[in-house]
């Protein structure tokens, strides 16, 4: 006969043998995610919670997508500045989702537009291995229209929206020729034209609300990247 110790043995040795248990798969995996840029990434005027990249790590962990958000932005880089902040602060690792929005400040200063071209693709592929090699995980926004704003005032903002249309374009076919994702946020940018809401109090840069816009936009293809 079992004695109470042998039959707790035989229990335990039962249930050890048993059909395994999967150790349960955490569902708190955040995603490494990499801003870089300038003004429009840092949120110049607004809260930190209040930037676009942070808006859109927001709506992430809404539909239970958790971000780590890194920023590498200064309000006033040009491509070249962006890369020499990259190289004194350079990024850790692989990186499952990287952004990039630069070249309004070189628009601005009147830069050569063929120099873009080239410090953008040079960015972009920069952009491309920090995403470790993945194009399919990098999204490039389009420069907003700062013409439309009240900084612009007495400008001409007919040549600005033709000069920021310029330079889109050159971003847009390097987006084409390397394959990544491209969201154009310039045509929400001028919706602040007739709603002063969308600009911030500075009178020049995004307010949440417009950054709000732009999270919503690129939303879809970071579900799609991050799923």
């Amino acid at each position: 006969m079992f004695n109470g110790f042998s039959i707790l043995f035989a229990l335990l040795f039962f249930i050890s043998c048993g059909n395994p248990v999967a150790a349960p798969v955490s569902s708190n995996q955040s995603f490494r995610y990499l801003a870089l840029g300038d003004s429009y990434t840092i949120g110049e005027s607004v809260a930190e919670n209040e930037r676009w990249p942070n808006q859109l790590a927001a709506l992430l962990s809404e539909k239970n997508i958790q971000t780590d958000v890194t920023i590498i932005a200064r309000t006033g880089w040009t491509t070249s500045e962006l890369w020499q902040g990259i190289q004194a602060d350079p990024p850790r690792g692989k990186y499952d989702l990287v952004s990039l929005l630069i070249g309004v400040n070189n628009q601005y200063r009147g830069y050569d537009i063929n120099k873009y071209r080239d410090e953008f693709r040079f960015l972009l592929e920069k952009t491309i291995e920090y995403a470790g090699g993945k194009p399919e995980h990098v999204i490039l926004l389009s420069i907003p229209d700062w013409g439309v704003t009240p900084f612009a005032s007495g400008r001409d903002r007919d040549k600005i929206a033709n000069d920021i249309d310029a330079f889109n374009l050159i971003n847009l076919d390097e987006s084409k020729k390397m394959g990544v994702h491209y969201v154009d946020v310039t045509l929400a940018s001028r919706e602040a034209l007739n709603d002063p809401g969308l600009v911030a109090g500075d009178g020049l840069h995004p307010s949440a609300k417009m950054y709000a816009e732009w999270a919503k936009l690129v939303l879809p293809i970071a579900i799609r990247i991050l799923e």
